[in-house]
């Protein structure tokens, strides 16, 4: 078990917090080195990440990245606008202003929030959507400037193209080399207009994120229900992008809602520190969250989102829930309530996601589509309606709307948010207390995630392993059932490997943003059980290491 650091649960001391002008600072003035890996443009799960204080996060990367954009944009004959958002990390609001001369310069329209204020990822995926229904030429397409729940000090890149969900493998890696390309010779090619000027032009026009995306809201919740509750709803954005959303939402809806926190400070300095000690956004985290909790009781439920609000952390009046159970919840809500959802319409997971949505799966006869880690997955089958619910593990999910139709392809978290009110007004019961009845007819899974770190070699060994190679016969004292190094609802390799019995699973990956290996778990047998499974995944990847 990891150390709980004496500073988790507490707000920061002044100490701890970022210093932002120095953090500025050095994405002006400090310049990659193409020469060191660490230092050029990664996409991983996520898209690029990095800190300017470590020149992994830099002017120059931004520039190369736009560029490469624009590049693709061109390749692709992508000539609808690109719509232009970030979240509250200080290095968000730097990095958007650099994209935004790159993207002006090669006349691309840009299409962005009043004031270049902050927009949530969701807002940006549904407003490509919104765009692009029914039109085959001039399709939008759109950047996320955000780390999602990473420290004050991280800085991210995203890009959504015209399907409005993550970009694909083939996708980032074109951008990817292409940007590379670009650091490499000094950023030789990339085009620049001054920001001033790009702001002036006729190029970049404001776009209302919040009114497009709070309007057509009924079209995927019911809040006539949650109206009609009377439920007493708290909501903390975390310092986040999901701020401006929720007012407007609570007035157009008539909801009775409260937000219990609306400062916006890059520091920060109200969020208590996580499991590590760090300042780290995190709405599943009972530590980053502890001050909600402690408001539980004032509210018949509560929700928070992180900076760029595409994941979601629902609190009860008794508990934070862990996000694989309300996942199960939703689905299991969603999948009784949505008449018009097609009957083939599948519940799409992750490999790493719990069990229990293929235990739903049986009872309400719907298809599970397993896919690899990263929402990118998901985005053909929202699209096409083979699944009405995409979920991840890490609390990032979205749904179909009533009529079948996709709502976001990127993750959600104020839709999820909602759908807990949702659900708690229909179903007259807390989305904690409909997992617990869930758990009496389904079973009551226990589920861990274990951390190792992991270099290069490491992750090369996990994308090596073939079934046949894996010796394992018994998992936890129970038969092994299946073996899965490639996911069964797309056969897209998982880049690790997933051994199954009846009664409980293990995964190992390597992380696609950190440098560790994740070493997922879950017992239908309780803990005793877990601990037999965690030391059968322990001894194979100890084997596996010891043997290459």
């Amino acid at each position: 078990m990891a150390v709980v650091h004496t500073d988790a649960g507490h707000l920061p001391a002044p100490d701890k917090l970022e210093h932002i002008p120095a953090l500025i600072s050095a994405y002006y003035t400090e310049f990659p080195n193409p020469a060191v890996a660490a230092q050029r443009v990664a996409f991983g799960t996520s898209g690029h990440r990095g800190s300017s204080v470590l020149h992994t996060f830099n002017e120059e990367h931004i520039y190369a990245i736009t560029q490469a954009v624009c590049d693709y944009r061109k390749a692709n004959s992508i000539d609808g606008p690109l719509f232009l958002g970030g979240d509250t990390h200080a290095l968000s609001e730097a990095a958007f202003r650099s994209a935004l001369e790159v993207l002006a310069a090669n006349n691309v329209t840009v299409r962005i929030a009043a004031g270049g204020a902050f927009t949530a990822t969701p807002a940006i995926s549904h407003a490509i959507l919104r765009w692009n229904a029914r039109r085959e030429k001039g399709l939008a397409d759109g950047i996320v400037i955000t780390p999602s729940h990473n420290p004050p000090r991280d800085g991210g890149f995203k890009y959504n193209p015209p399907h409005g969900g993550p970009a694909e493998t083939a996708v980032t890696g074109w951008i990817e080399a292409k940007a590379n390309e670009y650091l490499e010779s000094g950023n030789h090619g990339v085009q620049l207009m001054h920001l001033r000027a790009a702001l002036s032009s006729s190029l970049v026009e404001e776009y209302d994120f919040t009114r497009a995306y709070v309007e057509d809201l009924p079209k995927v919740l019911n809040l006539a229900a949650i109206a009609a509750s009377g439920l007493k709803l708290g909501v903390d954005p975390l310092g986040g992008a999901s701020l401006s959303l929720w007012e407007p939402i609570a007035e157009a809806y008539k909801l009775d809602l409260t937000v219990v926190n609306k400062e916006v400070d890059p520091t920060f300095r109200f969020v208590p520190c996580d499991k590590d000690g760090k300042i780290r956004m995190d709405c599943s985290s009972p530590y980053a969250m502890s001050r909600l909790l402690t408001m539980r009781e004032s509210f018949d439920l509560s929700f928070a989102c992180d900076p760029d609000s595409d994941r979601h952390g629902i609190v009860t009046r008794q508990e934070l829930m862990n996000p694989n159970h309300y996942l199960t919840v939703a689905a299991w809500h969603l999948f009784r309530s949505r008449d018009q959802w097609p009957a083939d319409c599948g519940i799409g997971k992750t490999l790493v996601t719990s069990a229990m949505l293929d235990r739903v799966g049986r009872e309400l006869s719907r298809p599970v589509v397993e896919v690899p880690v990263g929402f990118k997955w998901f985005v053909p089958y929202l699209l096409n309606g083979r699944c009405g619910m995409g979920c991840e593990e890490s609390a990032g999910a979205s749904f179909l709307c009533f009529d079948g139709s996709p709502w976001s392809t990127d993750k959600d978290g104020p839709l999820m948010c909602l759908l807990a009110a949702e659900i708690m007004a229909v179903e007259q019961a807390s989305p904690s207390e409909v997992y617990q009845k869930l758990t009496e007819r389904l079973g009551a899974p226990v589920y861990q995630r274990l951390d190792a770190p992991a270099d290069e070699r490491i992750r090369t060994l996990l994308k090596g392993i073939t079934p046949e190679s894996v010796d394992l016969k018994t998992l936890g004292g129970s038969p092994v059932t299946g073996v899965l190094t490639r996911a069964p609802g797309n056969d897209a390799p998982i880049g690790g490997v997933k051994v199954i019995s009846e009664d409980g699973w293990f995964a190992v990956r390597p992380s696609g943003t950190e440098p560790i290996c994740k070493v997922y778990t879950e017992s239908f047998k309780g803990e005793q059980h877990l601990c037999a499974v965690q030391k059968d995944a322990i001894a194979f990847l100890e084997r596996l290491l010891g043997g290459e």
